[in-house]
C-alpha cells in the first residue's frame, strides 16, 4: 500500500496508540526482511541438537528468518510485549510452576488482542494484509523485539527492558503495510554479569546467549513427553512445570511490577499448595485449578511424572 510519509507517521501513531489502550507495554515497529545475522546462528544450533526431541524447530527454516514467507509482500513487523509478572508467589518449600502459567493460557489472551488490534488496522486504514503471532509459528520473535527497539536479548536469551525486566510475553503483527521504523536496541546492558548462567540448576545457558534447550528444565518438564533423563535426578530444584531460575537471579528484575490482568491471575489454591497437596493431586483437582491453563499442555499424568522425578533422587 503505497502512501505518503504523512500517513506513515500518522498510521504509526494511531497503531501505537491502540495497542497502548489494549494493554500492550511495550511496542516497536521494525522494517520487514531477512534475519541475515541470525541464519548462521539458528544453524548451528540445529545442528548442536539443542533443540532436543522438539522437531518442529527443524522446519520452516526459510520462514523463521524470512516474514515475507509467512505474509507475502510483508514491510513491517509490529513487536509488542505483555507484562506478566505476578504480585504474589507460590508459598516457600514446595513444587514451584513457572510464573507465566499461573493464571489462563496467555495464548488466548494475545490472540484476542492481536486480532482486535489488526481489525483496528484494517477499520482505520483499509486493506491491509498481515498475520498476527504469539509464540505459535516460526517467528523469530526475540530478534524482532531487538530490532525495534523494545529491548536487547540477555545471556538466558530472553529479552530484557531496562524499565521492565523479562517478564513479559512478546507478540507480533507482520503486515503488507509501510510504517515509520524505530531504532533497533543497541545496547547490550548485561555486562559481565553471568547470574542467569550461575544459577541454571542444569547448565543449559552457554556463552554467547545460546541455550541448549535439550538441558533446559521448562522443556524437559513440558515439552519431553518421554521419561526424564536420568542424569538430570536432583538438579531440578523443585521446578516442576517451567522454571524461572535464570529469571528470578536477573537484576534488571528489581524493576518488575505486578500485572492488572484479571486473565492471569491464579486460582484461589495454587499459591497455598503444599508439597503434600502436590503428591496429593487428583485428576479431578487438576482440571479446576489448571482449567483453560498453559500447565494442561504437559496433562495430569506429565505433571505427576514430573513431581515424582522431584523426588525420585531423595530414595
Amino acid at each position: 500500500m503505497p502512501i505518503s510519509n504523512f500517513n506513515k507517521e500518522h498510521y504509526t501513531q494511531l497503531i501505537k496508540k491502540k495497542a497502548y489502550e489494549i494493554g500492550f507495554q511495550s511496542i516497536g515497529i521494525s522494517k520487514a526482511g531477512f534475519l541475515e545475522s541470525e541464519a548462521p546462528r539458528l544453524e548451528a544450533w540445529l545442528k548442536n541438537a539443542y533443540q532436543g526431541k522438539m522437531s518442529y524447530m527443524e522446519n520452516h527454516f526459510d520462514k523463521r528468518l524470512d516474514p515475507t514467507k509467512l505474509v507475502p509482500g510483508a514491510k513491517s513487523i509490529i513487536s509488542l510485549s505483555y507484562n506478566y509478572f505476578p504480585e504474589k508467589q507460590q508459598v516457600a518449600d514446595t513444587y514451584k510452576l513457572a510464573k507465566y502459567a499461573y493464571g489462563k493460557d496467555y495464548h488466548f489472551l494475545l490472540k484476542d488482542k492481536l486480532k482486535t488490534l489488526m481489525q483496528f488496522v484494517q477499520d482505520e486504514i483499509g486493506e491491509v494484509n498481515g498475520r498476527v503471532f504469539t509464540d505459535s509459528a516460526p517467528v523469530m520473535e526475540r530478534a524482532w523485539a531487538q530490532k525495534s527497539g523494545i529491548g536487547w536479548v540477555g545471556k538466558h536469551s530472553l529479552v530484557i527492558q531496562k524499565n521492565k525486566g523479562s517478564f513479559s510475553f512478546l507478540a507480533e503483527m507482520i503486515l503488507d503495510l509501510d510504517l515509520m521504523y524505530d531504532d533497533a536496541f543497541a545496547t547490550d546492558h548485561c555486562g559481565s554479569c553471568t547470574r542467569c548462567i550461575d544459577a541454571c540448576p542444569t547448565e543449559a545457558i552457554l556463552p554467547d546467549k545460546v541455550v541448549n534447550a535439550s538441558r533446559c528444565i521448562s522443556y524437559l518438564t513440558i515439552e519431553l513427553r518421554d521419561e526424564l533423563p536420568i542424569n538430570m535426578r536432583g538438579k531440578f530444584q523443585d521446578w516442576m512445570f517451567g522454571c524461572d531460575a535464570c529469571q528470578d537471579v536477573c537484576p534488571w528484575n528489581k524493576f518488575s511490577l505486578p500485572h492488572s490482568e484479571a486473565f492471569f491471575d491464579p486460582h484461589p489454591d495454587l499459591l497455598s499448595m503444599t508439597k503434600q497437596d502436590w503428591h496429593e493431586i487428583t485428576e479431578e483437582v487438576f482440571r479446576d485449578i489448571f482449567k483453560k491453563s498453559a500447565v494442561k499442555r504437559t496433562k495430569y499424568s506429565g505433571l505427576k511424572r514430573n513431581i515424582s522425578f522431584l523426588n525420585s533422587f531423595k530414595d
